[in-house]
C-alpha cells in the first residue's frame, strides 16, 4: 500500500564578491605584484589563509537550518589555486564542493568560479562566454554558465557575473557593462527557446543597481530580480557601501519557473561581517585591507547575497517512505553524484 507523504525540500544559492582572493604568487602573464610579499599590500601566506578562511566562514553561515549551501558563485577570484584551497583545504572542504570556473582576458586575472554541493547538485556541462567588442582597456569577464540537475531531477541553469567596473565614472563605463550583458541575454534567449519553463538562475556583481539599464535590460528577458528586496538583519541596506551610502551592486535573478516555489532572499550580515563606519556612520562591511591598512578579521567589501527555494511536493513512497525523505532531504555525507562535466565549446552543445 503506497504512502503520501509531504515532503519539504530547500536549495540554497549564495552569492558573494570575495574583494581580491589572490595568492601570494606572482603570474607572469598577469598584473598581481601588488598581491605578492614584496608587493604593496606585503601579501604573505600568512594573510591569504586567514582571508580563505574568513571566507570558508563567511560561506558556511549562509546555510539554512545548518545545512552549507547547495550552490556558492563566487566574485574576484584569481586562478584554480584559491577556488581549491578554499574548497578542499579550508573548513568548507566539509561541504564535498567541487568547482567550475573561467580563464578570463582580465589584466589582473580576475575571475568568477561556481561551487556546487556534490550530494544535490550534477554538473552536466559548463561553458565560458566572452563579451563581444574590441577592449583596448578593462575589457570584460567571461560569464560561466553551468548546466546541471539538481537534487529532485530538475534541470538548473546557472550563471555567474562580474560586470565590469565604474572605473572612469558610472556612465562612461556603461557600454563595458552591457557588453556583459548582451552575452548574457542572447544565452538566456537560446535557452528559453529551448524551453519555455527553464529553471534558470543568473547570480553575480552587476556593478549596477536595479534601476540602472544592465538590470533593466535582464529584466526585458524574463528574468526576475529574486534580491530585488534583500535586506540584512544588522543594519545592512545593500550588499556593498561606497562614501557612507549603501547599494544593492549584487544580484540573483531567477526565471518565472522558480518563482512557483517559495523564494526568499538575503543579505547575510552576520555581526561579524560588519564594522563601524567611522567617517559616514553606521556600519559597513568589514574587509581585508582599509585603504593599506591590513584588517586580519576582514572577508570582503561585499556582503553576500543568499537565495532559498523552498518547495513542498507530495511524494508516494510506496512500501517505502523514507527512500523518497531522504532523496528529497539527502545529508551531504550519504550520496554523492558522479562527477561528468563536460566542458564544452559550443553552447548549442549543451542546450
Amino acid at each position: 500500500m503506497g504512502i503520501i507523504a509531504l515532503v519539504i525540500s530547500w536549495f540554497t544559492i549564495v552569492e558573494l564578491n570575495c574583494e581580491n582572493l589572490f595568492d601570494c604568487r606572482h603570474d607572469s602573464l598577469k598584473q598581481d605584484t601588488e598581491f605578492t610579499p614584496e608587493g604593496n599590500r606585503k601579501w604573505t601566506v600568512s594573510k591569504y589563509w586567514k582571508k580563505v578562511n574568513n571566507i570558508a566562514q563567511t560561506l558556511m553561515s549562509c546555510g539554512e537550518d545548518g545545512q552549507l549551501p547547495d550552490l556558492i558563485a563566487l566574485c574576484e577570484v584569481e586562478n584554480d589555486s584559491v577556488v581549491r584551497d578554499l574548497s578542499r583545504r579550508s573548513p568548507l572542504r566539509a561541504g564535498a564542493y567541487e568547482y567550475v570556473m573561467t580563464d578570463s582576458r582580465d589584466p589582473r586575472g580576475i575571475d568568477v568560479a561556481l561551487l556546487y554541493s556534490r550530494p544535490t547538485f550534477r554538473p552536466i556541462a559548463s561553458i565560458s562566454i566572452r563579451p563581444e567588442g574590441n577592449f583596448e582597456e578593462h575589457p570584460p569577464r567571461d560569464l560561466l554558465y553551468t548546466k546541471g540537475i539538481k537534487i529532485g531531477g530538475d534541470t538548473l541553469h546557472v550563471f555567474v557575473v562580474h560586470a565590469p567596473s565604474r572605473i572612469g565614472g558610472k556612465k562612461s563605463s556603461e557600454h563595458r557593462r552591457m557588453a556583459t550583458i548582451q552575452a548574457l541575454t542572447n544565452t538566456v534567449d537560446s535557452i528559453f527557446h529551448e524551453s519555455a519553463n527553464a529553471n534558470i538562475i543568473i547570480a553575480g556583481d552587476f556593478n549596477a543597481t536595479a534601476d540602472e539599464l544592465p538590470l533593466i535590460t535582464i529584466g526585458r528577458h524574463r528574468m526576475v530580480n529574486a534580491s530585488l528586496k534583500a535586506n540584512g538583519k544588522n543594519g545592512a541596506k545593500g550588499s556593498y557601501k561606497y562614501e557612507g551610502k549603501w547599494e544593492s551592486i549584487d544580484h540573483i535573478l531567477i526565471s518565472p519557473s522558480l518563482r512557483n516555489g517559495r523564494t526568499e532572499c538575503r543579505l547575510h550580515d552576520a555581526e561579524w561581517l560588519l564594522e563601524p563606519d567611522k567617517k559616514f556612520g553606521g556600519c559597513k562591511p568589514q574587509r581585508t585591507f582599509n585603504g593599506w591598512k591590513y584588517n586580519p578579521k576582514g572577508c570582503s567589501d561585499h556582503l553576500p547575497v543568499v537565495l532559498t527555494i523552498k518547495e513542498e511536493k507530495d511524494k508516494r513512497a510506496d512500501g517505502d517512505i523514507f527512500s523518497s525523505l531522504y532523496k528529497n532531504n539527502i545529508p551531504f555525507f550519504l550520496q554523492e553524484w558522479k562527477n561528468n562535466i563536460n566542458f564544452a565549446t559550443n553552447f548549442s552543445n549543451i542546450i
